[in-house]
């Protein structure tokens, strides 16, 4: 499909359906037709994130506000689509691995559909994560249930077997999320910390240079009057001879 044809206008009902009608959706996804489409679809989800997150950075909440440089403002709706179309690849490879072990029938044309679709979900987990901690273990399971709403509907996966097996795998990545969270939020205290120190060395800095520069100008008043005392006692010394 041409991107020309692209229909972006329906996108926004296109995510509204993924996210309240995950099993309908996915049910009647076509499971072919190219990836540019999805591809598409995933990189708009990816550019609503990142203002999501650059807001939220704005605000101080969330990962976004704690992290570096760029990655903690308006750089995030640069990142994210970015991320969005890299990872949704990414992502699918690693899914289509795991449902082909787990016993799907489908390719990787339609497991990279079925995760592009998916990202219909980052907007509303970039939202969650402005909760501390919490915010990511939410943001796993959902994933997880759509995941395996979408193994069941698409691949043909037993519901016990998906759960049993995309459950192990969120409660590992939701502990590593955390972690993660938890080394960025340190990370980001030592070096306000850190940065409050400088600061409050450069002030003292400035007051010891203050008052050298005070010191320097009575030293030189003191020297002058000494002088003009001097000066003063040579010409009466003068007229007393």
């Amino acid at each position: 499909m041409d991107a020309r044809n692209m229909n972006f206008a329906a996108m926004p009902q296109t995510a509204i359906t993924v996210i309240t009608k995950p099993g309908e959706f996915f049910q009647s996804m076509p499971r072919t037709g190219g990836f540019l489409e999805p591809l598409l679809f995933a990189v708009v989800m990816g550019v609503v994130a990142g203002i999501i997150y650059a807001v939220l950075s704005l605000l101080g909440l969330g990962q976004a506000g704690h992290g570096p440089g760029m990655m903690s403002g308006f750089g995030m709706i640069l990142f994210m689509p970015i991320a969005a179309a890299v990872g949704s690849f990414i992502g699918a490879a690693i899914l289509f691995v795991i449902w082909k072990l787990m016993g799907s029938p489908e390719n990787y044309e339609t497991a990279y559909r079925c995760c592009a679709y998916l990202m219909a979900l980052s907007p509303v987990t970039a939202v969650i994560s402005a909760i501390p901690y919490a915010g990511g273990i939410i943001s796993m399971a959902i994933y997880i249930f759509y995941v395996v709403t979408v193994s069941v509907a698409v691949h043909h996966i037993p519901a016990q077997k998906a759960w049993l097996v995309f459950g192990i795998i969120g409660v590992v990545l939701a502990l590593l999320g955390v972690f993660s969270e938890y080394r960025t939020r340190s990370m980001s205290s030592s070096i306000d910390r850190w940065r409050q120190m400088g600061e409050e060395y450069r002030k003292s800095a400035e007051d010891v240079e203050e008052s050298t520069r005070e010191l320097r100008e009575q030293a030189g008043e003191m020297a002058k009057k000494f002088k003009e005392q001097a000066e003063e006692a040579r010409k009466q010394a003068e007229e007393n001879q």
